[in-house]
């Protein structure tokens, strides 16, 4: 059996639909693309390892490996894609569409396109003579709760030294980046008749004060936390939802609030979230409020891996691009902590990830293919 073309490859991956979301109604498998992937890396040699997700069925990582040891290349991304908005389309999000030197569809960027582009990539290479392992991941669930890269870790095996993931960043190097942690607080105090504010306790009032403190808070932060490496170069938090109460003439028994917090490198999630933890505790005693502080998902670490490692190096030398930093956040921390080296570059621009009439530039696709082979030549053969 003969992998399909490039185009064929990447039609194939974004025909099968495989969205994932915090919203079930909206949230799929990833089965379907983890199998063509599978039979396509499988002709051309690899071992295949399919890994289930516990708790999440219907989804699994794909690990593919050629040759062995423990210093190889690994070549990672997800396969799962946002929601979308059909009806915001040009033509269909699960076709692909050639048209003005670019590829449209859903994946074609964010990040399924890079998937075709690797196998383009290695299928002429003379895999048979490996010096040091080729290593591909094919991952569930980026997009909503990265059930996937935490699985990879909960492996515990050492895959590879040296890691690519191929989110779209022009193909220029990215080597840090902030984390995202999300978080929900909520009231509860006492409902009862508006005409007498002593009859009850106003969940709405106390979470005034917490967002002035978490806003201070922030302020905090900011003086305490900078890095120039970033265009925003502090961390930031972005009070994003809040809601309570039913009716104005009611005192508001419950109330909730959710933000965002990206933090940058050297920032440790469990510990902002006990440092926030415990200044609203703080506020809030006597109060007459209850509250808690609940993640809305587990968060994602900020990344920073070494400017002299060779992987960046490598990557930089090859783009004629110094390694950046970026505010959004990738599986780049949960391979680091695999025992790998790990740089962001691929195809696309971030700019196209979650929009409407996606879209790959054609012009991309050699330069990322010839980046690949370059990188396996230099860690593999």
């Amino acid at each position: 059996m003969k992998t399909p073309n490039l185009m064929e490859m990447t039609r194939t991956l974004i025909a099968a639909p495989s969205v994932s979301s915090v919203n079930p109604s909206w949230d799929m498998g990833n089965q379907p693309v983890i199998e063509v992937l599978s039979s396509w890396l499988e002709t051309l040699g690899f071992k295949i390892e399919i890994v289930p997700i516990p708790g999440h069925r219907n989804k699994s990582n794909l690990v593919a490996s050629a040759g062995s040891g423990s210093e190889g290349l690994v070549l990672s991304g997800h396969t799962d894609t946002v929601p979308f908005d059909e009806e915001k389309w040009h033509s269909d999000p699960l076709q692909l569409i050639e048209r003005d030197n670019r590829f449209y569809g859903l994946g074609t960027t964010d990040m399924k396109g890079f998937f075709a582009v690797v196998i383009e990539a290695i299928r002429e290479l003379p895999l048979h003579n490996l010096k040091q392992p080729l290593t591909l991941i094919a991952t569930a669930d980026e997009e909503s709760t990265m059930c996937g890269a935490q699985a990879l870790v909960d492996l515990h095996r050492r895959l590879g030294r040296h890691a690519l993931i191929g989110e779209p960043t022009g193909l220029k190097p990215i080597r840090t980046h902030k984390g995202i942690s999300m978080e929900s607080i909520r009231l509860t105090g006492r409902s009862g008749h508006s005409s007498d504010p002593s009859l009850g306790v106003n969940a709405l009032e106390g979470m005034h004060r917490v967002i002035g403190e978490v806003l201070q808070w922030r302020d905090d932060l900011q003086q305490r936390y900078r890095n120039p490496a970033f265009e925003v170069e502090v961390p930031t938090i972005n009070l994003g939802h809040i809601h309570g109460g039913d009716n104005p003439n009611r005192i508001c028994g419950q109330c909730e609030l959710q933000f965002d917090l990206r933090p940058l490198p050297g920032m440790v999630l469990s510990d902002l979230r006990a440092e926030i933890s415990t200044r609203i505790d703080r506020l809030l005693v006597d109060s007459g409020l209850a509250w808690e502080m609940v993640p809305v998902f587990a968060g994602i670490p900020a990344m920073e891996t070494p400017k002299g490692a060779a992987i960046v190096q490598a990557v930089e030398s090859l783009t004629g691009f110094p390694a950046g930093a970026v505010a959004f956040g990738t599986e780049g921390p949960y391979l680091n902590e695999m025992g790998m080296e790990t740089v962001i570059c691929g195809p696309g621009h971030i700019d196209q990830a979650h929009q409407p009439d996606e879209y790959l530039p054609l012009e991309h696709i050699q330069p990322a293919i010839k980046l690949i082979q370059s990188l396996v030549k230099r860690f593999c053969l």
